[in-house]
């Protein structure tokens, strides 16, 4: 069976670019040499220098040892979609509402 080719967006790969950039300026920031964090991430150059360009070939789990091989930036993958305000307002725009009140006696006052 033949590999689905997977087809991205612009915006997708100005994204993904945009990861790569900040992976390499972390990795500079930190002056940690390039074959330190292949050898930290059991990673080839290659794969880290295409990580670092952003390249959507590279596989999900390669994007975070590198991360994870830059002194524990890896924890920031779990920021990932935290924040989805579009979907709770779509879940709570879904939720159905009572159409009364309840029938327990309340004193009001």
């Amino acid at each position: 069976m033949a590999k689905e080719k997977i087809i991205l967006t612009p915006d997708v790969l100005s994204n993904l670019q945009k990861v790569g950039q900040n992976i390499r300026l972390a990795r500079l920031r930190r002056d940690i040499p390039l074959s330190l964090v292949c050898e930290r991430s059991g990673l080839s150059r290659q794969t880290v220098v295409n990580v670092e360009k952003g390249l959507p070939s590279v596989s999900f789990g390669a994007y975070a040892a590198v991360l994870h091989a830059l002194q524990g930036l890896d924890s920031d993958l779990q920021l990932i979609a935290k924040d989805d305000n579009y979907g709770r307002l779509m879940q709570d725009l879904g939720l159905v509402t009572k159409k009364r009140a309840s029938k327990s006696k309340k004193t009001v006052f």
